[in-house]
């Protein structure tokens, strides 16, 4: 895949986990005149991010190296030259997959994107692909159809098109977007061809939303299994199937990813002590809160707010791009 001179490079972590909300949705900062966005990436250190959603739609290229993806409880390995297609219901994530740096080009968008007027349900055929995302959905397009390169021009002239201002510069970018998406209707017409729309996912994931809003408020505190289920006035048994297929993990996995995300930022942004920080996002033991972290995050917490605190960050970038 050609790259496009001068482009911008990010890390990942840097850009994606801060945006996170407690009930695991990433929101993206969209113009709302036209809520399309292009981001290249690099996957360096500090990986996995914990597991999100989005309401918005995703398109990543892997332009070099190899990432691991898991959607739901499913998961796979994506190389150079290949595409992955996420819609909006199932939590997932990505990391790299070798200590290389992988990089990645990912085209974000609304569906109201593809039309000036509210009215788009003509729109609807363009979104299947997202819409119709079921529990066996294949994710990656691979290289050999041919389809990740045209995506990739695609989004490069999306790219070198935005910030659209004028009346023209939006037109062209819909225009590229419904491109890529005709693509991919067509590459996926054998599996939307026998699916229906499913609400359950949608369901489930409105069922579970208050629990989200507890969390923000509650992280820091001593929280069971038990007082989760009593927040939905749910069973414990129910809870936790209901738990695990809205986001693919279990309670207690979410809550220490969650925690250990605001730690990060608390780490990056603040000298605070570790041993007052760990007590602060719920971790009341000093040692257990290190295991985690060092299973999360591949480094100690010490190591991470050596790499990302305050001005470290801009220069790690810089490296990791450097360096893949």
């Amino acid at each position: 895949m050609r790259l496009a001179a001068n482009l911008q490079w990010h890390n990942t972590n840097a850009i994606i986990a801060p945006q996170i909300r407690a009930d695991g949705v990433h929101v993206w900062p969209f113009d709302p005149s036209l809520p399309v966005a292009v981001a290249f990436q690099v996957f360096g250190e500090g990986q996995p991010i914990r597991m999100n959603r989005h309401d918005y739609f995703e398109i990543a290229c892997v332009l070099s190296g190899e990432i691991s993806c898991q959607v739901a409880e499913r998961s796979f390995r994506c190389k150079e030259g290949e595409l992955i297609v996420i819609g909006s219901s199932f939590y997932h994530r990505m990391w790299r997959h070798t200590r290389a740096h992988p990089r990645i080009a990912t085209l974000f968008f609304m569906p109201e994107a593809l039309c000036e007027a509210r009215n788009n349900g003509e729109q609807a055929e363009f979104l299947l692909p997202f819409y119709l995302q079921g529990a066996k959905f294949p994710h990656v397009v691979r290289a050999r159809t041919g389809i990740p390169a045209e995506v990739f021009e695609l989004i490069q002239r999306i790219h070198m098109t935005l910030p659209a201002k004028t009346s023209l510069a939006r037109l062209s970018v819909r225009t590229y977007l419904k491109m890529i998406l005709i693509l991919l209707v067509n590459h996926y017409s054998p599996y939307l061809g026998t699916r229906q729309v499913d609400n359950r996912k949608q369901q489930a994931n409105r069922r579970i939303a208050p629990l989200f809003e507890f969390l923000e408020l509650r992280y820091h505190e001593a929280l069971t299994v038990e007082d989760a289920a009593a927040v939905l006035e749910i069973s414990k048994p129910h809870f936790m199937r209901l738990f695990k297929q809205v986001t693919g993990q279990s309670f207690i996995s979410y809550l220490n990813h969650f925690r250990i995300a605001k730690a990060q930022a608390l780490l990056a942004t603040t000298q605070e002590p570790i041993a007052q920080l760990c007590q602060a996002v719920g971790f009341c033991d000093q040692s257990y809160f290190g295991s985690v972290f060092r299973k999360t995050v591949r480094m100690t917490p010490l190591e991470y707010r050596r790499r990302f605190g305050n001005s470290n960050a801009d220069a790690h970038i810089q490296r990791a791009v450097q360096n893949s």
